[in-house]
Formats: C-alpha cells, structure tokens, sequence
C-alpha cells in the first residue's frame, strides 16, 4: 500500500511511467508488495520551481514514500538500493536520489477498495513485517 511521489526536473517529460515502473519494480522485489499494490505519482518540475542541493543537476530526484510501520531494516535498505539502481539505469546519477519513507500505523489508512475501512480492521492480502 505504498504511497510514492516521485519528484524530478524536466529531463523526465514524457519518460514519467519509466520511472513509475522502475520504482514499482524496486518495491515488489525489495518490500514484496504485490503487483496490484500500485499508488506513484510522478511531478516534473522546472528549474526556477524547485531548490536542489547545490551542485545538484536537473535529474535531482527525491522519491517519497508512505508506507506501513513494519518493515525491517534489512528489507528497507534493500529498496534504497533497488530504487537507486533502477532510476540510475534511467540516467538519474545516483549522487542524486533521495529517498524519505514516512511509516504509519495501519490504522491510520483506509486502502482502496475497502469503502473507508482501516487497513487495521482488515486482510490487506500480503505480509508486511519482511
């Protein structure tokens, strides 16, 4: 159930679902999220829209993730590394990803298709302590 925000510079105009597949792809095999489990939005920005770390190119890319509490710190370091992997075969440096992950409770979620109930009160369909 991961919420992802990808944020870019223009490099990425009309590459966005490159990089909606790369980091989905890293998330299935680093977090084991079931293919189904789709939630990425890309936003490209221009160069007077946003303030990069200095020395920073336009292909700075910061990706955010919302996610369950539960995870280990061995599966979490696992998708830093798929993340940065496959947005560097995309041509991001890897100098230049950053990678936040906010955990929430499941009770603090109410997933689709669920009509408003909390991940807390239902199966979600896949194991989220890996």
């Amino acid at each position: 159930m991961p919420c992802t925000r990808i944020s870019t510079g223009q490099w990425a105009r009309g590459r966005e679902m490159e990089l909606v597949s790369a980091v989905q792809s890293a998330l299935e095999q680093s977090i084991k999220i079931p293919d189904w489990d789709r939630d990425i939005v890309v936003d490209v920005y221009g160069a007077g829209q946003r303030n990069v770390p200095t020395g920073s190119s336009d292909r700075y890319t910061r990706v955010e993730i919302g996610l369950y509490a539960g995870r280990s710190m061995d599966a979490k370091r696992a998708m830093y590394r798929a993340i940065v992997g496959n947005l560097s075969a995309l041509g991001v440096p890897d100098t230049e990803i950053k990678i936040v992950v906010v955990e929430f409770p499941p009770e603090n979620c109410a997933p689709v298709p669920h009509k408003g109930a909390a991940a807390s009160d239902i199966d979600i369909g896949y194991e989220v302590k890996v």
